[in-house]
């Protein structure tokens, strides 16, 4: 029903910039919210940062909140994560995922979203 597309990731050196685009295609009106993942070698999925769909309510991991910044384009069904200052732990896969929830603590567990892209790969270099 919803099919998502991750893209933007690359290798940048700390300090530097990225932004992922999420394009999502089917039902996405259906869903709450929208949300960015990331994934460290060795490491389990966290959080990231989270858009409602139907407001412009955001959500941040504490270990990004004044770095990242989440954003939505309704027409063109795409999420944005700008990624600024960017450090060596911020290194990892990073995903965006749908859910049907919109309340928080649940936009922050992973188990609560129902469809996720591929994956894109974010290396910050020291």
């Amino acid at each position: 029903q919803v099919q998502l597309v991750e893209s933007g990731g690359g290798l940048v050196q700390a300090g530097g910039s990225l932004r992922l685009s999420c394009a999502a295609s089917g039902r996405t009106f259906s869903s709450s919210a929208m949300a960015w993942f990331r994934q460290a070698l060795g490491k389990e999925r966290e959080f990231v940062a989270a858009i409602r769909w139907s407001a412009s309510n955001t959500y941040y991991a504490d270990s990004v909140k004044g770095r990242f910044t989440i954003s939505r384009d309704n027409a063109k069904n795409t999420v944005y994560l700008q990624m600024n200052s960017l450090k060596p732990e911020d290194t990892a896969v990073y995903y965006c995922a749908n859910t049907f929830y919109s309340t928080w603590p649940a936009l922050s567990l992973d188990g609560r979203y129902r469809y996720w892209g591929q994956g894109t790969q974010v290396t910050v270099s020291s």
